[in-house]
C-alpha cells in the first residue's frame, strides 16, 4: 500500500512538473503542442514496435508448446495403446 503511494505521487509530481513546464515554456503555444505530438508520436511508435515484439515472441512460443503438447499427446495414445494390446491378451 504504502510503495502504491509513492508511485501515485511520484506521477502526480510528474505531471504536475509538466503542466508548469508547458506554461512557462519560451516557445508559442502552437510550437509546444507541435513538439508534443511528436514526441507523444515517437513514444506510440515505440510502444508499438515494443508490442509487435511482445506478440512475435507469444505466439513463437505457443506454437512450440502447442508442438511439444501434440507430441506428447502422441505419445501417451501409443502408451494406451499398448497397455491395451498387453491386456486383451
Amino acid at each position: 500500500m504504502k510503495s502504491q503511494k509513492v508511485i501515485l505521487v511520484t506521477l502526480a509530481s510528474a505531471a504536475v512538473g509538466a503542466a508548469l513546464g508547458i506554461l512557462f515554456a519560451p516557445h508559442k503555444g502552437s510550437n509546444t503542442r507541435k513538439k508534443i505530438s511528436k514526441k507523444g508520436n515517437e513514444y506510440l511508435e515505440g510502444f508499438e514496435e515494443i508490442f509487435n515484439e511482445f506478440v512475435d515472441n507469444a505466439s513463437s512460443k505457443f506454437e512450440s508448446m502447442k508442438g511439444e503438447a501434440s507430441k506428447m499427446a502422441k505419445n501417451k495414445i501409443i502408451e494406451v495403446e499398448e497397455v491395451v494390446d498387453k491386456a486383451s491378451k
